[in-house]
């Protein structure tokens, strides 16, 4: 995020550079980044003749280069956006001979989502020479609950770690969708508000007692009737509460749970640095360590496996997703 900060500081105090590559697997801040661009280098006057958006299937890198490299009229400087320049990945190296000598009146923005530059390339190395390069990654998913603190905290609002996770089960690492959630919330919530699981229900529409994160914790505490019950619910609402995704979050917490047994020191500092959690949920981890010692997590581990294959069609010979979930949950639990 400071990087962000910094693009976009540097442009608010003109030192706008003539070529802007934005690329990567993220595309929440090549969007962030190309938007206020778009919107604010130029006045709403100067925009009319000046401010040219293209797609990358559309154009070719000669049209684009040849667009550049016209005058602005009666402004300062021409804007010109390429969405979806990732389509272009095959010639994109042709924009090397114009990178070496840029319009100094013109702003080429590339938004080229998914994929990135070869920095061993001429492209690259000119490109990061006369203009600027900004790679945006992909968050992991023990990173974004983090985010979401920053993201509210900058806004005068405060969120608790359930909720937060609730957020990244329910949403993943996807920083658009989230970053449109959080907005409905701050716009119904007053500042300075502390967001919790029930503010979450009420608004975004995710159950704070029926999602993954409370079947996780049943699961720890191997409490069966709880965890029957969510998964009832999950058979009820699939398109809500995808399988793959179920899966995939008791995969992460077991093996988790598997270093946890492996730690010699269990403090809660500790844990939390070595699993990548934060503190608040370290006791879940101590509480379902007591509950499945290290040859029960690697057993549940090779089950949870065989379910993902299952939940894909192989070797399910036609078996209900929500039978899947449920045959799981009774071999982990007994």
């Amino acid at each position: 995020m400071n990087e962000i900060k910094s693009i976009i500081s540097d442009i608010k105090d003109g030192n706008i550079k003539p070529i802007y590559f934005l690329m990567g697997e993220e595309p929440y801040y090549i969007d962030k980044i190309s938007d206020y661009i778009e919107k604010n280098v130029l006045d709403e006057a100067e925009k009319g003749f000046n401010q040219v958006v293209m797609y990358g299937r559309d154009v070719s890198i000669e049209e684009i280069v040849s667009s550049a490299k016209r005058y602005p009229m009666m402004a300062e400087r021409q804007v010109i956006i390429v969405k979806e320049a990732q389509d272009l990945s095959r010639t994109i190296d042709k924009i090397t001979t114009y990178a070496e000598s840029p319009q100094p009146t013109t702003v080429l923005v590339f938004n080229y989502k998914y994929k990135k530059l070869d920095k061993r390339k001429k492209s690259y190395k000119t490109i990061a020479k006369n203009g600027l390069i900004y790679e945006s990654k992909k968050m992991y998913d023990n990173q974004v609950a983090d985010w979401i603190r920053r993201v509210l905290g900058s806004k005068k609002y405060q969120i608790e770690p359930k909720a937060a996770q609730m957020f990244v089960e329910f949403l993943g690492t996807d920083l658009s969708k989230i970053s449109n959630e959080l907005d409905k919330l701050i716009s119904v919530l007053p500042a300075d508000t502390i967001i919790n699981d029930k503010h979450i229900e009420e608004n975004i529409g995710i159950s704070k007692d029926f999602n993954n994160f409370e079947l996780r914790k049943a699961v720890g505490q191997r409490d069966i009737l709880k965890a029957n019950r969510i998964i009832n619910f999950f058979a009820q609402n699939p398109k809500n509460n995808p399988l793959v995704m179920t899966i995939s979050l008791l995969n992460s917490f077991f093996t988790q749970l598997l270093m946890y047994h492996g730690l010699k020191d269990k403090s809660k500092a500790s844990v939390a640095k070595n699993l990548g959690v934060n503190p608040y949920f370290v006791d879940d981890y101590s509480s379902a360590a007591r509950n499945y010692p290290m040859r029960k997590v690697s057993q549940v581990i090779t089950l949870l496996r065989d379910a993902d294959v299952k939940s894909k069609g192989v070797g399910a010979n036609g078996m209900p997703q929500a039978d899947i979930l449920k045959e799981l949950l009774f071999k982990i639990l007994h």
